[in-house]
């Protein structure tokens, strides 16, 4: 069973009832409760497996209460929480590892979307949402809210899910643009013909890390922290195939042979050796990026290098705070 379906199970069994239960003892409670299982975890991706259930898994879930209501009741309602069975549909009780505290039980809700977030609520100038990192905001609106009676959860949550606005969207777009051209598309040959293998290897990981990205950026999507950053592209509607493109990038292939052996008309437009596999990989993926930056109207450049489409996209950017930020930032 997933981790969600476990916890909203739980929940419906032994949770609702424990509502039902203090808000008799504390009438200032009706009304007043979110509950569901949002942040940290695969579970709350929806990524779990086996493996997921040998730390932070079991039968749980998260209740928030306003400050006010917290600080008030905020031990009541743990102290009943803890009290309900540890195990549940042939789960043993949840088992907590050093950077799992936190996550389930009572919380805060300003606390809790502040230790997500950085902030309370909802960035409001675009500066704001250019500062939010894509990772953090994808924590805030994954898993899924059970009950959300006051609502205040639940207009944080739509904030976040209407996405960053289209000026900060478009020069993220911008500096991951300029990120692939910059480790794809020039330095991974550079370094590949000096014989510098390591740090082509790390210039081929900056790749992957600012595709994830980009494509996650073209599809309004919030991209997860790296370990799940490529198993989530495989959910997106747009430019699904980059999964695969980057699965084989990933791959064992011996680069040194490939450039050793390279003769000059192995080379694509002079730079692209066709010899790589990988380097031709990676030329196909921003290829592809290109495609769909000028099916949304984002570039109106022509060129097979990814650089003059961030420049064109940085123009389009109305906000001139954003527009004129440094090519990289965002």
């Amino acid at each position: 069973m997933k981790g969600l379906e476990l916890s909203r199970r739980y929940f419906e069994t032994y949770g609702k009832p424990m509502l039902t239960e203090l808000v008799k003892q504390f009438p200032e409670l009706q009304n007043s409760f979110a509950a569901g299982l949002v942040g940290h975890g695969s579970e709350c991706l929806g990524f779990d497996d086996v493996l997921s259930c040998d730390h932070d898994f079991g039968p749980a879930f998260c209740l928030w209460l306003s400050r006010p209501l917290y600080e008030k009741y905020g031990k009541v309602c743990q102290d009943a929480y803890d009290r309900l069975p540890k195990e549940f549909a042939g789960f043993p009780a949840r088992r907590t590892g050093v950077f799992g505290q936190g996550r389930i039980g009572v919380l805060c809700l300003e606390d809790f979307y502040y230790g997500l977030i950085g902030r309370e609520d909802a960035p409001e100038t675009n500066l704001e949402w250019l500062a939010l990192p894509e990772s953090r905001a994808a924590l805030a609106v994954n898993g899924e809210v059970f009950l959300d009676d006051p609502g205040l959860f639940g207009a944080v949550r739509r904030r976040l899910n209407a996405y960053y606005p289209e000026d900060v969207r478009v020069k993220k777009i911008a500096a991951r643009a300029a990120a692939m051209a910059q480790s794809g598309q020039y330095n991974y040959g550079r370094l590949c013909r000096r014989g510098e293998w390591t740090a082509a290897f790390l210039s081929m990981q900056e790749f992957i890390k600012n595709t994830c990205s980009m494509v996650h950026l073209l599809n309004r999507s919030y991209t997860p922290y790296y370990k799940w950053m490529h198993r989530s592209l495989k959910e997106l509607p747009v430019l699904p195939e980059i999964y695969d493109l980057l699965d084989q990038l990933s791959m064992p292939f011996d680069s040194r042979s490939a450039w050793r052996e390279a003769k000059e008309e192995d080379f694509l437009l002079g730079v692209i050796n066709t010899r790589d596999t990988r380097a031709v990989l990676m030329e196909t993926i921003c290829q592809l990026v290109i495609r769909e930056m000028k099916k949304q109207g984002l570039s109106r450049a022509e060129d097979p290098y990814l650089e003059p489409h961030a420049i064109s996209a940085t123009e389009q950017i109305r906000d001139p705070q954003i527009r004129s930020l440094q090519i990289l930032e965002g």
